[in-house]
């Protein structure tokens, strides 16, 4: 430990008089200080005394001397690494001075190296929006007020936001004080949603079917049977394998594959009952695999059926991840989501050791308007305050609605869950967005005081657009948004990088207005020659910002480009069947209202199944329209959407029928499904059934579209019925 120098006289004079009350690093292309590093330096701290001497020279022009703490000079110090007479925890950092010296400290080299970003940050004003996009200032002369006194120890320790910006540049992700990846020492192959990896259905359902889980009358490869002992041992052996091959990893994922089919035999259903929840048998399963690992981490999921807690108390090296994936995002989990937070208290009596993994964007629709910042902190100070140490921020990782900021934001709360948000948002639209900024953040404002303006309304994770068509996303506040982007634009339509930076942020709306078109019912957004000019332009944008995807099932912005405009050139083909009523000899379900008309009223479906869709779970659809006369038919047509993870399937078949009389009906052809369902369907997809005749003369047609009834065995969701989505009958 090195003692505090005392500053010479002649020095002091030189820099400044010993009782001002700042210190002056830089002067007039001088300075009368150096960088120290220990004489026993490890490399991560070298590295961090070198980024504070390249950032103080990127603001002043100065290149500071960068020497070990034996070398003799003259000058004052900037001291990095933990030089405190008492240990530092490994998280706490620590800016101060001892008469002119500077002491920027951590209690290990991550920590040293967050101090050093936090000295740049809080001290020389210093920012970094996105890679590439940062504000640093230059200055001739750096002044810092005394005494600089900063102690902090981040609460949350592992701080991740699943975000490609901070995944594909490891330095931008330093200087946000998250994680560079998802799952920080985590076994590859072994990351989370596990079973199906342990116990592969192709290896062992067909000779053990025993392994897995009994649904009903029969085993299904849904989840495994967690009281069978074999099925114990094999996951041991996984576990133990995978650890040999990465011996690196220090944790690994046991934990349910990605469905609600749990195993209901006898015995796992006697432990459930016994421990009041599904995670019974979770928790008493892993505990015997973390007893094989005392020195690993064994990590599983608090996830839907397992989200409750149970009454066995997890093993020390057990790490429950609580996943937050139902809950209402229009407000703060406390306020709306009151089971997820009681679960998570009753997880705290339970064990120190629980990771949030927390869901901040619309997973059906990336690019969609969610007005959810303003629970980002009231969220993280939730999960701070009951001892949560790990928090994963499940954003998009593929860029979603004000991406940047998103990441910016979320990245900064859990660094501090107590800064002030307006600052922060107002600071990185000024600074992102430059003469724009003003115009998106009143974006912003409004955007989220029109959605607290409806307390009723659910902002779902696998929600729509369409469904706040009423309330935050209505035909004014539509207007107004796009209006508010134009002026954003003009202001910075000489500076073309902001200009992009500018046409990327509105894309929320733009998207939101193409889907309003889709419904054809307000004279401003119809499916017409300029929804297809919109939708043209945000192509374009997307395709300049490497923006490839809309939703998590891999829907791509060129199939959702190509499949919009055959919308809009469907919604302006003739359709004899328009506005004509529509009879149901089946029932439908939820969706559309379960409103038959649904079929002929000129709203067109989009890639989910809340936009314009009329569902039918479990049986066919079958739908009779009455041409209200006889009509010349030669063109059938009808689309229908797949969204293969939620059990939605394109049917098997479709059926038209022809009638004069209503009663009497004629086959007219039938339509085979393309693309059988198979495990490599595509997730998400929307396809036409067309069928064309010979002319002639009907009143009645009569659709059938054959559902699959229930999902197949190798579905994540074996066993529960599916669905068929229908929308628009075109008739010509």
């Amino acid at each position: 430990m090195i003692r505090y120098s005392l500053i010479s006289i002649a020095l002091c004079l030189i820099l400044n008089s010993c009782g001002d009350k700042s210190l002056t690093l830089v002067k007039d292309g001088s300075s009368a200080y150096a960088i120290v590093y220990s004489d026993a330096p490890t490399e991560a701290n070298y590295r961090s005394a070198e980024l504070l001497k390249s950032y103080l020279y990127d603001i002043s022009g100065v290149h500071l001397d960068l020497v070990d703490e034996n070398t003799p000079h003259n000058k004052h110090k900037i001291y990095v690494g933990n030089y405190e007479d008492a240990p530092l925890d490994a998280h706490h950092i620590k800016i101060s001075t001892v008469e002119k010296d500077i002491y920027i400290s951590g209690g290990s080299a991550e920590a040293t190296k967050n101090a050093v970003y936090e000295f740049l940050e809080r001290y020389l004003d210093c920012r970094w929006y996105a890679p590439g996009v940062d504000d640093i200032p230059e200055r001739k002369t750096i002044a810092l007020p005394l005494p600089l006194s900063y102690s902090y120890t981040p609460e949350i320790k592992t701080r991740t936001v699943h975000s490609r910006l901070f995944y594909s540049d490891s330095a931008f992700a330093e200087k946000h004080r998250v994680t560079a990846e998802a799952f920080p020492n985590y076994v590859p192959e072994g990351r989370v949603h596990t079973f199906h990896k342990f116990i592969p259905e192709a290896s062992y359902y067909d000779t053990h079917p025993e392994y897995f889980a009994l649904r009903g009358s029969r085993r299904l490869p849904t989840q495994l049977c967690l009281t069978n002992s074999e099925v114990l041992n094999i996951v041991k052996d996984s576990v133990r394998a995978l650890f040999m091959r990465y011996p690196e990893s220090t944790v690994i994922s046991v934990s349910s594959n990605d469905n609600t089919q749990y195993c209901e035999c006898d015995n796992c259903k006697r432990i459930d009952e016994e421990e009041g929840s599904h995670a019974g048998t979770m928790i008493r399963f892993v505990n015997e695999v973390a007893r094989e690992f005392p020195d690993k981490t064994i990590s599983t999921l608090a996830y839907q059926y397992t989200r409750k807690p149970c009454k066995t108390k997890p093993l020390k090296n057990v790490l429950v991840t609580l996943c937050s994936i139902e809950c209402d995002r229009s407000a703060p989990i406390e306020d709306k989501c009151q089971d997820f937070a009681n679960d998570l208290k009753g997880w705290g009596q339970l064990t120190d050791n629980i990771r949030i993994w927390d869901y901040t964007t619309q997973f059906t629709n990336f690019l969609a308007p969610f007005p959810n910042l303003h629970t980002l902190q009231p969220n993280i100070q939730f999960f701070r305050n009951n001892s949560t140490r790990w928090v994963f921020e499940q954003h998009s990782h593929n860029p979603s609605e004000l991406f940047q900021l998103r990441s910016y934001l979320m990245a900064k709360l859990l660094w501090n869950p107590d800064e002030n948000v307006d600052d922060l948002i107002t600071g990185f639209t000024n600074g992102y967005y430059k003469e724009a900024g003003p115009f998106v953040k009143t974006y912003i404002d409004t955007i989220h005081a029109e959605i607290q303006n409806h307390p009723d309304f659910f902002l779902f994770l696998y929600g729509d657009p369409s469904q706040a068509f009423d309330t935050y996303l209505n035909t004014t506040l539509l207007n107004y948004y796009s209006s508010l982007f134009d002026e954003a634009e003009v202001a910075v339509a000489d500076r073309p990088e902001i200009l992009k930076r500018v046409k990327e942020a509105r894309l929320g709306i733009d998207y939101a207005v193409l889907e309003a078109c889709r419904k054809n019912s307000h004279d401003a957004f119809r499916l017409n020659e300029d929804a297809k000019q919109l939708m043209e332009n945000f192509i374009s944008t997307c395709t300049q910002a490497n923006i490839t995807l809309m939703n998590e099932m891999g829907y791509t912005v060129k199939e959702y480009g190509a499949s919009y405009l055959n919308s809009v050139a469907l919604a302006m083909r003739p359709n004899k069947a328009s506005g004509k009523p529509v009879s149901l000899l089946t029932t439908p379900k939820k969706y559309a209202n379960e409103d038959p008309q649904a079929l002929t009223d000129g709203a067109l479906g989009g890639s989910n199944f809340y936009a314009n869709w009329l569902g039918f779970e479990g049986n066919d659809l079958i739908a009779v329209i009455d041409l209200q006369s006889r009509e010349d038919i030669s063109s059938l047509t009808t689309t229908f959407l797949q969204v293969t993870n939620h059990i939605v399937f394109f049917p098997k078949e479709v059926r038209y029928y022809g009638s004069i009389d209503g009663t009497n009906f004629t086959h007219l052809g039938t339509v085979h499904n393309s693309t059988p369902l198979s495990k490599t369907s595509k997730v998400n997809d929307i396809k036409t059934f067309n069928l064309d005749i010979d002319k002639t003369k009907m009143q009645y047609i009569k659709v059938i579209a054959e559902n699959h009834k229930k999902a197949p065995v190798w579905h994540n969701a074996s066993g529960l019925p599916s669905w068929v989505f229908a929308d628009e009958i075109i008739i010509n």
